[in-house]
């Protein structure tokens, strides 16, 4: 990827985080519910109509829509998120202190897609129309079909309240007890990516350089391995590229089952307590790290497929 492109890049990133911001922001805006009243209702207590008027003044609440979005985008450029309504801290402080055990239960549920999926794709698309292609293909239906909250609700009755090999409560974030959520998000990513692998190398099968190679006699893994593969990279990191953007912002209902400390529960918590920042602030990372992870997908096609940048 050249440096003009790199900049284009830039550019489409910069524009389209300014749409989503501004696009979340009118959103919560728009959205009922009052932050003074919920955030000063927390404590049990009925806030005073005078109370809840002083805080609306505090927190900038009483101003126009556009103000807000200004004030807030002025605070973005300068390093200052604001503060969260609901958990009372700094919202940068807030997210990275969320981010890190989401990014570890993302990370090793993609370690864990990786293990199960490619091998059994590959093994279902070469058996295709065989019965290892049917049983690979019946488990990822019924993966696809069965929702990832029923799973997790299953994985801790099984292993937390009867065999009681991890704590119910949970609230910790060490490897063991970030095994089941992790293998509940592996589980339903997996039944998607497998299937997914399996129509890559299906669609490199069927390519006439397969049946010329087959022709000259040359053996069929060799076939496999020395030119299937390499040719269905592309898709196959594309498609991993999206699996990782959707496990890090799709962790939120395994996260709420398992109580584990990340952005998804958090996220779910700003948004029942209206807290604006910490919404905006969570909507704009999931939107740039999706598009980083972009940005590195197309940067590594040019050294999986050097076609590409004799093409550019």
């Amino acid at each position: 990827m050249s440096k003009k492109q790199v900049g284009k890049r830039i550019i489409q990133i910069l524009i389209v985080l300014i749409g989503v911001s501004f696009f979340t922001f009118m959103l919560t805006y728009l959205s009922p519910g009052d932050p003074a009243e919920i955030m000063l209702t927390e404590c049990g207590n009925l806030p005073t109509p005078e109370l809840l008027e002083q805080t609306r003044h505090e927190l900038g609440l009483d101003q126009p829509f556009l103000v807000q979005y200004g004030s807030w985008v002025k605070g973005v450029l300068t390093g200052d998120m604001g503060t969260s309504y609901a958990f009372k801290v700094p919202v940068m402080q807030k997210l990275l202190s969320c981010l890190w055990p989401t990014l570890k239960m993302s990370l090793l549920a993609l370690a864990m897609m990786i293990v199960f999926s490619i091998p059994c794709g590959i093994l279902s698309a070469v058996k295709q129309n065989k019965w290892q292609d049917y049983l690979i293909r019946g488990v990822t239906f019924f993966g696809v079909s069965v929702p990832s909250f029923w799973i997790g609700l299953i994985f801790l009755s099984i292993f937390g309240v009867q065999l009681r090999w991890i704590n119910v409560a949970g609230g910790t974030t060490d490897f063991k007890a970030m095994i089941l959520p992790a293998l509940t998000l592996a589980l339903s990513m997996s039944a998607k990516y497998t299937r997914q692998v399996r129509n890559a190398v299906l669609e490199e099968l069927r390519q006439d350089y397969v049946t010329g190679a087959r022709m000259r006699g040359i053996k069929e893994s060799a076939i496999l391995w020395k030119h299937v593969l390499p040719n269905a990279m592309l898709p196959i990191v594309t498609l991993l590229g999206l699996s990782l953007g959707s496990l890090l912002g799709g962790t939120a209902v395994v996260e709420i089952i398992y109580n584990w400390p990340g952005m998804g529960s958090m996220a779910i918590k700003a948004i029942s307590c209206r807290d604006y920042p910490m919404v905006q602030a969570y909507v704009l990372i999931i939107a740039l790290i999706y598009m980083v992870i972009n940005i590195i997908v197309d940067i590594s096609y040019t050294y999986l497929d050097p076609r590409i940048k004799e093409v550019k």
